[in-house]
């Protein structure tokens, strides 16, 4: 299940706190604490443009990981990160929550296309873009990532 995140639970988490009905287990980190304030800002940045920005990845009551919007294009792409918790990898977390994203994303008629970038070694996340019908687009170079894979996937 998806649930939109706030900025206050991107400050709060790093301290173990998270909105009530919610839980966080002791072995979970989502992101180190600097990761979690570029996301959060990055979240706040992109919800002055486009609301929704970032969503938790709720299992049971318990988050295991985030969706974002990274960015959004005036034609309609929308540009998508993910990542689940070390501790709650390899569940399907991540497939479950780009799946509701998608469905999220054919809903709202200001989307036309989401894209997504993994790294040519991070073939998990390759498996989660293939098995919700993304489509390889190209490959480029990222300055902080090296060689990335591009994906996209049309919704309108």
């Amino acid at each position: 299940m998806l649930i939109e995140a706030i900025d206050d639970d991107f400050i709060a988490m790093p301290g173990g706190v998270v909105r009530e009905g919610l839980y966080l287990a002791a072995d979970t980190v989502i992101a180190p604490p600097e990761v979690m304030e570029m996301l959060r800002n990055l979240a706040f940045e992109t919800r002055r443009r486009f609301a929704p920005s970032a969503w938790w990845i709720v299992h049971e009551g318990e988050i295991v990981g985030l969706c974002s919007v990274i960015r959004v294009s005036p034609e309609g792409d929308l540009h998508i990160g993910y990542g689940v918790a070390p501790s709650r990898q390899g569940r399907g977390f991540a497939t479950k929550g780009v799946r509701q994203m998608l469905e999220w994303a054919l809903h709202d008629p200001r989307v036309t296309h989401v894209s997504a970038e993994t790294g040519t070694e991070n073939v998990a996340s390759q498996r989660v873009l293939e098995s919700n019908g993304f489509l390889r687009t190209g490959e480029r170079i990222d300055a902080d990532d090296g060689r990335v894979i591009c994906w996209q996937i049309q919704v309108a």
